[in-house]
């Protein structure tokens, strides 16, 4: 899909600061990667809040307006981003965005706390956590910075006290030994300190990081120097495409890792893509079901699926779900803004601290209880941990994998870490 910019409903120009009135329609940029390097989980999570805004506008809107929403496609380049939000802070006058990656929204962070835009971001990295930059090793305050799920950060530090339990349970000799592996891009080396931080007080050694690209390509040197390392736990912090390559790479030259991958590092589609060689990989997953799962939740979510499926039989990936809370989040804070004051970026902002151990209305079991304060934007320390399972040939469609039992995601644990002063920001 080549750069475009879709509008899906005509957005206004008001002031930014000026109540929105229910004859106006509330104008609401959307930033997704549906063309560039982390496509691969940027048109799922990018269809999951498209969907949910348009099931929002079609069952009454917000604080009894539509929103105007324009989708762009930045193709995960950071210019693109930053030119389309100058048009969107100045000729629209967006009242809140929907983002994605970590380059662009930290790039973005000073601009959106002046012009007081809420932006509910793709990107988790723990950087963004801190709304007042006190934090001990924050690099600067993200007071309009949301998203919705564990920070990169806490996710990581989760996963290592797994793998740290995992090591004893397996009857592992010495110290384990640790390897970060990615791009070398702000958003894979987002949560790196403090993940090699945490795995040096857990007892691992830590290796030197091994770098592969954003891209799908050939990593068997990376892989075979995986192997000489002699490493037995592996963070993938690229997006699952470029994962995909290294999984199936390291099959090949027989490195035997437990790999770790970030929360867009795997996912049903990556499971089908690479096989067998995705069997076994762990990774932090952000709702509280799966598509196919029970939850009440579910009955709104498939509603929303039927936006762009209206057959209802698409098979829908974790990220979409959790793109669709992203957006019910935002829509909740818009609703009290409008009972409160009228819609604007700061009334916004506030809505989002009105509530604690927060799920949206109707979306009971799938978005994780969440909270955000004016000192902490961490929404939730709690890390559910799952397991990809595959289990024979891959070729049919994800759909029918899963039904079969093929591939399947396995509940390993949930882990609640501890809201450390010292981990907020970074």
């Amino acid at each position: 899909m080549s750069v475009k910019s879709v509008m899906l409903a005509a957005s206004a120009v008001i002031a930014l600061t000026a109540p929105v009135s229910a004859q106006t329609k509330v104008p609401v940029g959307h930033l997704a990667d549906y063309s560039g390097a982390t496509s691969d989980v940027g048109v799922p999570f990018g269809q999951g809040v498209a969907d949910a805004l348009a099931y929002i506008n079609k069952t009454g809107g917000v604080g009894g307006s539509q929103m105007g929403v324009e989708t762009f496609d930045y193709g995960y380049q950071v210019p693109r981003a930053i030119s389309q939000y100058k048009k969107w802070s100045g000729r629209d006058k967006v009242v809140a965005i929907q983002g994605w990656g970590t380059a662009d929204t930290e790039a973005l962070i000073t601009f959106i706390a002046k012009d007081e835009i809420p932006y509910f971001s793709g990107s988790y990295a723990g950087q963004l956590t801190d709304p007042n930059g006190s934090g001990e090793k924050s690099t600067k305050a993200a007071p309009f910075n949301f998203f919705y799920g564990p920070s990169y950060s806490d996710s990581l530090r989760a996963m290592l006290q797994w793998a740290a339990e995992d090591w004893k349970t397996k009857g592992g000799s010495g110290k384990p030994k640790y390897v970060h592996m990615g791009a070398n891009h702000p958003y894979p080396n987002a949560p790196k300190e403090a993940g090699e931080e945490l795995a040096k007080e857990l007892g691992f050694d830590v290796l030197p990081a091994v770098q592969f690209a954003l891209t799908p390509g050939d990593y068997t040197a990376q892989c075979l120097t995986l192997k000489d390392s002699g490493a037995n736990y592996a963070y993938l912090g690229n997006t699952a495409g470029s994962n995909i390559s290294v999984l199936r790479a390291c099959d090949t030259v027989g490195a035997k890792v437990q790999f770790m991958g970030n929360v867009w590092g795997m996912d049903e589609n990556a499971m089908k893509a690479a096989g067998k060689a995705a069997d076994g990989v762990v990774f932090p997953v952000r709702t509280g079901a799966v598509w196919g799962g029970e939850a009440p939740g579910m009955q709104i979510v498939k509603e929303v699926s039927k936006i762009s499926d209206a057959t209802g039989n698409a098979y829908r990936p974790v990220h979409y779900m959790s793109g669709i809370c992203s957006a019910f989040y935002m829509k909740e804070s818009m609703e009290w803004a409008a009972k409160n004051g009228g819609i604007s970026g700061a009334k916004i902002k506030q809505g989002m601290y009105q509530k604690k151990d927060w799920v949206p209305a109707g979306l009971e079991g799938v978005c994780v209880p969440s909270t955000w304060t004016p000192d902490d934007h961490r929404g939730t320390t709690t890390v559910a941990i799952y397991r990809a399972k595959v289990s024979g040939a891959t070729e049919a469609s994800v759909d029918e994998l899963v039904k079969a039992g093929t591939i399947k995601l396995e509940k390993v644990t949930s882990i609640d870490l501890p809201r450390k002063k010292e981990w907020l920001g970074w």
